[in-house]
């Protein structure tokens, strides 16, 4: 069964412990963009892939999610951050990380008047001064949002403005199976086992993702432990619900279709 998994540093914690055991599970790993990972389960190149959010709600009346594992956030997150040279208002042009679809969906949702008429869209690589050399503002996520400071710009982090608006878990990425696909039990428990031992390594995996990233330690271990939240439960499931329902009411999404599980 191929696995389609991104390799931001949220995803670690899940994804470095089932490397050691996918060939035992049964699992080819592979990893990607968010936002192609995506497309490359839509296309059917992927049996089961973690998506953005977004992308999950526009298809899911022929996915299913796998239970119990997510990456969501409860307030501050500090790697989807929309960072501005000009006050909101202002914004006449705007670059868009081309890797998730979430992050663009909530924007529309907490700054509906961004998106007024004449605004210059463009979706672009995640290269910060590069974005905000050519345009007001720019949307951008992950690795490359993480620490992210500077007194010039205006930086507002979309899932604290979320929970202050809202109250509610916001999910970014969960793992969905196509239609049609068997999910055998042991492949499920190979997942949640992994979330569990990566859960239990937390500062190994920030010391290993300073090497790698440059990051400091201090900042990831942070962000892995009190920032991003892996678990779907009650408070995810009903986050993910009113997303959806904000979604559709901005006409994000065409239907609000059952959510379901394997």
């Amino acid at each position: 069964m191929l696995l389609g998994i991104h390799d931001f540093i949220n995803s670690q914690p899940i994804l470095q412990p089932l490397i050691k055991q996918a060939s035992e599970a049964g699992l080819k790993i592979q990893t990607d963009s968010p936002a192609r990972l995506a497309a490359q389960l839509s296309a059917g190149k992927l049996d089961m892939a973690m998506i953005p959010t977004v992308e999950y709600l526009k298809q899911a009346d022929h996915l299913r999610l796998l239970p119990n594992i997510s990456i969501s956030s409860r307030n501050k997150v500090g790697t989807v951050l929309l960072i501005s040279k000009v006050p909101l208002n202002a914004i006449r042009s705007l670059a868009l990380d081309d890797r998730s679809r979430t992050s663009v969906a909530l924007l529309h949702i907490l700054y509906p008047n961004i998106f007024s008429a004449g605004l210059k869209l463009a979706e672009q690589e995640p290269d910060l001064d590069k974005m905000l050399s050519q345009y007001d503002a720019a949307l951008i996520i992950g690795d490359q949002a993480l620490g992210v400071s500077n007194d010039n710009v205006s930086i507002y982090d979309l899932s604290e403005e979320w929970f202050q608006r809202m109250g509610k878990t916001f999910v970014h990425a969960i793992i969905a199976v196509r239609e049609g696909v068997k999910v055998d039990g042991n492949i499920i428990q190979a997942l949640l086992n992994a979330k569990q031992e990566g859960l239990k390594n937390l500062e190994t995996i920030a010391q290993n993702q300073a090497e790698k990233t440059g990051h400091p330690v201090f900042l990831l271990r942070d962000y892995l432990k009190n920032k991003i939240r892996y678990d779907f439960a009650e408070e995810e499931m009903e986050g993910l619900m009113h997303f959806q329902s904000l979604c559709h009411q901005a006409g994000l999404i065409a239907q609000r279709f059952p959510i379901r599980f394997v």
